[in-house]
């Protein structure tokens, strides 16, 4: 993709956001939960951190086809995967624009995301309401090439968990290397370097592990 010429649907993002900051109704645009099946066996794990609590907090669902996969198609990632909450879900189906699911269908959806590959963001309104739990691949999601290409990495909260490699389990297969969005993980010399500051907390790369070397921590145990 050429990232040298100006991007309107970027653009336009940009600039709603800047102008949600410089009023202080937003602190960031998104925020990354990991995904369940990294953490399910951590007791200590916060409820707000797990994406299907968010879902069950919901008074309705719906399912809307990736507005940003469906700009750029870029890739072959699954279309149906941004789930919409409450308000903003229930005028999207009044206008035809998406359709009820239930919370069996919505753990389904992220379920097929995580195999996918792909990231989950919450995205916030101005109110500070998470209106929306979307799953994002980093050649087409706006705030995932917001961060990227415009460096502006405050946008996006990162999780509050972070993957730590056991060495000695690990066999440098670079099943985690592929799975990473933002190249966090590399293998040199046949051994398995990890940049943490690179790093978004999503769990992707917990679960293609063959050896189970990979675990997530909170950043309090890190």
């Amino acid at each position: 993709m050429d990232q040298t010429q100006p991007d309107p649907f970027l653009e336009k993002r940009v600039k709603t956001y800047d102008q949600w900051l410089e009023r202080g109704e937003i602190s960031f645009s998104s925020r990354v939960i990991p995904v369940s099946e990294s953490i399910e066996a951590k007791k200590w794990v916060l409820p707000t951190d797990r994406a299907m609590e968010i879902v069950n907090s919901a008074t309705s669902i719906a399912l809307q086809p990736c507005e940003c996969r469906s700009h750029y198609q870029r890739c072959d990632h699954p279309l149906d995967t941004c789930l919409l909450f409450d308000q903003v879900g229930d005028r999207l189906i009044a206008k035809g624009q998406a359709r009820q699911i239930t919370p069996i269908e919505a753990a389904e959806v992220l379920k097929k995301a995580n195999k996918s590959g792909l990231v989950h963001l919450t995205l916030y309104m101005p109110d500070h309401k998470i209106f929306a739990l979307c799953s994002c691949c980093s050649c087409c999601c706006h705030d995932l090439q917001i961060v990227k290409q415009y460096h502006r990495k405050e946008l996006m909260m990162r999780s509050d968990f972070v993957p730590v490699t056991d060495k000695e389990a690990c066999i440098h297969c670079g099943a985690c290397v592929d799975r990473c969005v933002v190249a966090a993980r590399q293998i040199t010399n046949d051994e398995l370097e990890f940049d943490a500051d690179r790093c978004l907390g999503c769990g992707l790369c917990v679960t293609p592990c063959p050896v189970d070397a990979v675990t997530m921590v909170a950043h309090k145990q890190e």
